[in-house]
């Protein structure tokens, strides 16, 4: 018979927390962190999505700012140029300790099968673009010269994009070449064969395919933490749902993983067997108020603690859409709407937009949910937080346009 851990739902709720480190509540600082802090943070986390939005910082700094006081972009930019962490794609593209690259050849391995034939249609580019690489080294875009014009991820209804462009992101996803450094918004490249420590490509090429495949299933589960096998992203591959039950049931049978039943919530969940111990601790102090009147935190869209969208519904009893993609007119709360973290419960939204040829952060909706009570210290911590968003975007001006409900004032 399978042993169960049944927790009320806010236990539940505050072992993520945990987990994700954003609990315990700790003021923040004076003196600036740096890039080893945020080192610590990535492999804590196992890794921090990647995206290009930038309508204020992009997610991946906005998730080392929520977790890291005083953190800044510079300090992952430079732990990339080092060498200390690299750019693949694992919950989706993602940045990952160095140290993780030879449990990836499971998802380079069908990355390289699915590019292949795209990748024989620009062969000529491709040949020239690594050509170019291994004679000069690390490049950026704008050295890859292309008249021509093709179809990129992003062109529908005609072609849009360089055919240099194109095979340098073909080569991205196959993991020929990779990102070894930014600056500003512009990435340079190099061959993946010179730019990876020798020792890592030769563990790479050592490591079999079902121990890599078995590797990145607890990765997955690492950076989840409470996790459930319908997850179609589930140990970052492809796998069909009674594949990924069947992986779950081999890790409850070998005692890696443990079933939870989480009171009023239907979907099962597990943990891993090596969190038990904190789950405990958590459940022992229920009644600490730092759960429920912690600092308040912005979360960005593609946070680690929201890549399950279901699993914030269940925990948090809070609808969450990402609207970047929504047409306006059908927007409910904003493009960027961030949710709201205070103590241990999601408690609204806020959507932010830098103006920065104003010097500007102007937060277009300020949204609290039903039920929410605007106390004074709920009032200060919000305010508080807002300076602080400003504050790490480098501007003076915060203007709130819009409150909801309406009326609530916050500066």
């Amino acid at each position: 018979m399978k042993t169960f851990i049944s927790v009320s739902k806010a236990e539940a709720r505050r072992f993520l927390l945990a987990t994700q480190f954003l609990y315990p509540f700790e003021p923040c600082p004076k003196k600036s962190s740096d890039s080893e802090a945020a080192l610590r943070m990535i492999r804590r986390l196992e890794c921090v999505q990647l995206d290009p939005v930038s309508v204020v910082e992009r997610n991946q700094h906005l998730v080392l700012a929520a977790r890291i006081p005083g953190y800044r972009p510079e300090h992952l930019y430079q732990l990339l140029s080092q060498g200390e962490v690299f750019e693949y794609i694992a919950n989706a593209a993602c940045v990952i300790p160095i140290e993780d690259y030879p449990i990836f050849n499971p998802i380079r391995d069908r990355l390289q099968k699915q590019v292949g034939s795209s990748l024989k249609q620009v062969d000529q580019t491709v040949t020239a673009v690594l050509a170019q690489l291994k004679r000069r080294g690390p490049l950026p875009s704008r050295a890859f010269k292309s008249d021509r014009r093709v179809y990129g991820y992003w062109d529908n209804n005609m072609p849009k994009t360089k055919e240099t462009s194109h095979a340098l992101n073909l080569l991205l996803d196959a993991g020929i070449i990779r990102i070894v450094r930014r600056a500003g918004n512009e990435r340079f490249f190099d061959l993946t064969e010179t730019s990876v420590p020798k020792r890592l490509l030769h563990e790479s090429e050592k490591t079999g395919t079902r121990e890599s495949q078995k590797a990145l299933i607890e990765k997955y589960i690492r950076a989840y933490r409470l996790f459930d096998p319908r997850d179609a992203r589930f140990g970052w591959q492809k796998m069909s749902a009674a594949e990924r039950r069947a992986e779950v049931d081999q890790l409850v049978g070998e005692g890696k993983v443990i079933p939870m039943k989480i009171e009023n919530v239907k979907r099962d969940y597990f943990i891993m067997h090596e969190d038990v111990s904190l789950l405990r601790d958590i459940s022992q102090t229920k009644k600490d108020r730092a759960y429920m009147e912690g600092p308040v935190r912005f979360l960005p869209p593609l946070d680690n603690l929201l890549w399950r969208r279901e699993r914030v519904t269940d925990l948090f009893d809070f609808d969450y859409k990402w609207e970047i993609y929504t047409p306006s007119e059908k927007r409910a709360f904003g493009p960027y709407a961030m949710p709201i973290l205070y103590g241990d419960q999601l408690i609204g939204r806020m959507d932010p937009s830098l103006d920065r040829k104003n010097d500007r952060l102007v937060i277009r909706l300020l949204q609290l949910e039903q039920g929410v009570e605007l106390t004074t210290k709920l009032k200060k911590s919000l305010r508080v937080a807002l300076e602080n968003f400003a504050c790490f975007h480098q501007v003076d001006n915060l203007i709130v346009e819009r409150t909801e409900p309406k009326g609530v004032e916050i500066l």
